[in-house]
């Protein structure tokens, strides 16, 4: 009788094969849904909302889901779809989020909601930036969907927010460019080191990194052999920031060189207050209330000092909504919560 003499290895290769599919498997897990029951839009909607308020964040997806398969061509589903993609985003679940409130603006372009599928896209984006020693992808993405609502809704409190953090991810980005432009001048290459510190100057020149850019361009410049350009650097810093730290250094360089700026270092000095990225919840504005029976907005979500917005009147014969909350963290003013 012949043996196989490769047939313990294959086994132990099954097994292993066995083993790593059931892995992917228990990786790719997909998350729990309801089972189909049907229910009144109103239960499944204002059940969903209750889900979110106490921060159970899959559950409330997947009753507004339901909100959208049993009554899809309703007013409820409409701010259905809204209402998951701020679920999904308080779930830290980006790209869902994103594709969420995509949909909504695809679907929906003139609603009065629009602007806060916009505003929530951008803020998605926001919270995903990474330390400038990375890829800065979601960085240029966000800075392009702030700047869309900015555009689009410039008179609004989304435009608001939007503005505020669009400097935060100046500062972002013209950190990077410093980064690079550090690289450059420790491997030995001023020349690209002088566009990196450039590029701060000329499309950054309102973040914090300007005053450093200033005093590399300095040190650059009398590296190379090129004292006029560094003194004109020293004096541009001098004017804007006579009080920096880094005109103090770059002042202390020029005249050990024998090249005396015009202005000496002022004894004033303010810290520049560098921008937080990551989860900024206490800032980031909830769902705008509104009428599912006319779509039109209400009021005014709380976070523009007017109060919490008005719950809609309810349909005859649809349960009560609870009164709305003095305060509430999450959705304050969205039918009642």
């Amino acid at each position: 009788m012949l043996s196989n003499p490769w047939g313990r290895p294959v086994v132990i290769v099954a097994l292993i094969a066995a083993v790593a599919l059931s892995g992917c498997s228990l990786l790719h897990k997909k998350k729990p849904t309801l089972a189909y029951a049907e229910a009144p839009v109103e239960l499944l909607f204002n059940t969903g909302a209750d889900n979110l308020d106490h921060h159970r964040w899959n559950d409330a997806v997947n009753y507004f889901h339901e909100v959208e398969r049993q009554h899809p061509y309703s007013e409820w589903s409409r701010r259905a779809i809204l209402m998951t993609a701020y679920a999904h985003y308080q779930a830290n679940d980006y790209p869902d989020a994103t594709a969420d409130a995509d949909r909504f603006i695809v679907l929906y372009p003139g609603n009065a909601a629009t602007p806060y599928a916009y505003y929530l896209k951008a803020i998605c984006y926001f919270e995903q930036i990474v330390d400038v020693g990375r890829d800065q992808a979601a960085t240029q993405n966000a800075q392009a969907a702030l700047g869309e609502v900015v555009k689009r809704y410039p008179n609004t409190e989304y435009a608001t927010d939007a503005r505020f953090k669009l400097d935060m991810v100046a500062d972002q980005l013209a950190g990077k460019e410093m980064t690079i432009g550090r690289y450059y001048l420790r491997a030995g290459d001023p020349i690209a080191a002088i566009g990196r510190f450039r590029t701060v100057i000329d499309k950054y020149q309102t973040t914090s990194h300007t005053p450093e850019a200033l005093y590399r361009l300095v040190e650059v410049y009398l590296t190379i052999g090129l004292p006029r350009e560094a003194v004109k650097n020293g004096a541009v810093l001098g004017f804007n920031y006579p009080g920096d730290a880094w005109y103090r250094d770059a002042y202390r360089l020029l005249t050990s060189r024998n090249l005396r700026p015009a202005t000496a270092p002022s004894q004033l000095y303010t810290p520049a207050l560098l921008p937080h990225f990551g989860r900024h919840r206490e800032t980031t504005i909830s769902p705008p209330a509104y009428d599912v029976t006319t779509g039109a907005t209400i009021q005014a979500s709380a976070s523009d000092g007017s109060g919490p917005a008005l719950p809609p009147p309810a349909k005859p014969g649809a349960p009560p909504v609870k009164p709305a909350k003095p305060k509430s963290d999450f959705l304050h003013g969205v039918l009642g919560l």
